[in-house]
């Protein structure tokens, strides 16, 4: 039995539009961060700018994943190319941390012998780039919380901000103090802010790519769930991946008695994964307890998926 609509239009035109638009806004500051950084002698604005490229491309790769999943599963990529978008954000991640390392790197140089930097215009060139960046993280947040591809879009930008923070912070303090160390201070401190962002989006990438049970999801819960439906006797073999962000399957094999309608009992376990945990790519085997006891008796493996008596039946 089949229902395999995989959602293939899980995301919006409005959303499309909105990641568009965040990648214009920031590909036209970065230029003028780049600029401003250079005129100001500011290494808070430097890193922001390289920053702003590492978004560019950041979105770019958002953007080509989210076409390559859209195109059609075939006969030698049977799930589509879904998980190219585990593999934008994994990429993502591993951007983000390489730039703020080299940004700790130069940030510590430039602490021993902090160069002459111009407070005001860093200040408002940083100001500006904050704008933008707000406006581009409200433009991608609504997607950002259940979609790893978007979630790696959304930090960067968010990272971006929060160094257009740093440096408006470290504008000021040089414009009031003198303090031209300010700028490595918070070019040093918002980059440790991004490395532990950008660790949570590889260790969830990766936990996709190793189809590992996805965290909101309790395995032992799903289990006693399908244990505990009437007429269920055992349960074996269960398996809950994550196909990409949003699309969770599951595969399982269930013994029942001889006297169940395996199509009735498979509609009621459905409707409970569906309903209980929004499970609904289903690969569900029905199993008999004669199939089972004849399975040992004959000394072949209990848990044998590929018995020949076994009745598949697919949700």
């Amino acid at each position: 039995m089949g229902n395999h609509t995989h959602s293939h239009e899980r995301r919006s035109a409005k959303s499309l539009r909105n990641l568009k638009l965040a990648l214009l806004l920031t590909a036209i500051y970065m230029f003028a961060e780049a600029i401003g950084g250079w005129w100001s002698n500011s290494l808070a604005l430097i890193a922001d700018a390289g920053h702003m490229l590492t978004d560019v491309a950041a979105l770019s790769l958002t953007l080509a994943a989210i076409w390559f999943a859209s195109r059609p599963a075939t006969p030698k990529k049977t799930f589509g190319y879904y998980r190219l978008e585990i593999l934008a954000a994994f990429v993502n991640g591993i951007a983000l941390v390489l730039i703020s390392l080299f940004v700790i790197y130069e940030a510590i140089e430039r602490f021993n012998a902090p160069p002459e930097i111009k407070g005001l215009q860093l200040t408002l060139i940083a100001v500006g780039g904050l704008l933008i960046n707000l406006f581009a993280a409200f433009l991608l947040h609504s997607d950002h919380q259940h979609d790893l591809n978007m979630r790696g879009a959304w930090l960067h930008v968010m990272g971006d901000a929060l160094g257009s923070v740093a440096a408006i912070v470290a504008g000021v303090l040089i414009i009031a103090f003198g303090w031209a160390w300010a700028d490595a201070v918070s070019s040093f401190l918002i980059s440790l802010i991004i490395i532990f962002g950008a660790w949570r989006l590889i260790r969830d990438s990766v936990n996709v790519l190793l189809e590992g049970t996805p965290a909101h999801i309790n395995l032992t819960a799903v289990e006693e769930t399908i244990r505990k439906t009437e007429n269920v006797a055992d349960v074996h073999d269960l398996h809950v991946w994550t196909i990409t962000s949003g699309m969770d399957a599951l595969s399982v094999h269930v013994i029942h008695a001889e006297t169940v309608s395996p199509k009735t009992l498979l509609q009621t376990i459905r409707k409970k994964l569906h309903d209980e945990f929004g499970i609904d790519h289903l690969t569900i085997q029905m199993e008999t307890l004669e199939t089972e006891a004849h399975d040992c008796f004959s000394g072949a493996n209990c848990f044998d998926s590929d018995s020949t008596k076994n009745i598949g039946v697919r949700a």
